[in-house]
C-alpha cells in the first residue's frame, strides 16, 4: 500500500534550524521519494518502509531536542505526481 505523509518539525528551542536540517537530511539519505517546501516535508512510498524511516528519524529527533512539535498526515496513496489543474 503506497502513502504520502506531509511533516512540519518544529523545534521550540532557539538552534531550531540545525534540528530541521538534520532531520531532513536523514529523510534524504532514507531512498524514499521525499518533497520538500518551505512549510513542510513531504515523504512517499510504501507503507511500512516509510512508517519504519518515520518511526526512527521522528524518535532519533526527539531525542536530539528539548522541546518540539511534528505534524503529522498521511494520505493513503501516492501523491508525489500531483499537479494542480487550474
Amino acid at each position: 500500500m503506497e502513502i504520502s505523509v506531509e511533516l512540519t518539525f518544529s523545534p521550540l528551542q532557539d538552534d531550531f534550524e540545525e534540528h530541521i536540517i538534520n532531520f531532513i537530511k536523514k529523510l534524504r539519505n532514507s531512498g524514499l521519494t521525499i518533497l520538500e517546501n518551505p512549510l513542510s516535508t513531504q515523504v512517499y512510498g510504501e507503507y511500512d518502509a516509510v512508517m519504519n524511516v518515520l518511526n526512527t528519524e521522528i524518535k532519533t529527533a526527539f531525542e536530539l531536542m528539548d522541546k518540539g512539535l511534528l505534524y503529522l498526515k498521511i494520505v493513503k496513496s501516492d501523491r508525489s505526481a500531483y499537479e494542480p489543474h487550474f
